[in-house]
């Protein structure tokens, strides 16, 4: 899985923990709600658990839930705990030094690499959780409060 799809995938698995903060749920419940297989939900929820997001509970009930209050985490703190990498990296093998663009396309690219990656952090920082959910709700209607996954797994 890419880092793009990773961060959409850890989005939705935190908001689905955000939806249902008084619960924990477990990685085949959060696998059946994106459609994925649960070993690839886990790595994730390790990420997540690494930056400090989501905590796990073990034991009959047990399962995941969220470190803080929705309106508490960032887009840009999911954003961190899986990004692997720049956003925007260079070229793998160094440019011809003696062609004129090549020997200085790094250099000028950094300052806009720099630029985008900072705007792109400031708009994940300002945007939360709650946000997320809020949207979700929105665009779905009160659907999503009585039927949240098809097939729910039972825990």
């Amino acid at each position: 899985m890419n880092t793009n799809s990773r961060f959409a995938v850890a989005i939705h698995i935190l908001t689905l923990l955000a939806f249902k903060q008084d619960e924990t749920l477990t990685s085949s419940y959060l696998a059946c709600s994106v459609t994925t297989n649960p070993v690839v939900i886990r790595r994730i929820l390790g990420d997540l658990r690494r930056a400090g997001l989501v905590v796990s509970q073990s034991g009959n009930g047990g399962g995941w839930r969220l470190t803080r209050l929705p309106e508490q985490i960032t887009l840009f703190d999911a954003y961190t705990a899986v990004k692997g990498g720049c956003l925007f990296a260079m070229h793998h093998q160094k440019p011809n030094p003696a062609c004129r663009i090549g020997g200085f396309i790094q250099q000028a690219l950094t300052g806009f690499f720099t630029g985008a990656e900072a705007a792109l952090e400031a708009q994940l920082g300002g945007t939360t959780l709650s946000d997320v959910l809020a949207r979700v709700q929105t665009i779905s209607g009160p659907v999503v409060d009585s039927v949240l996954v098809e097939n729910e797994p039972t825990a």
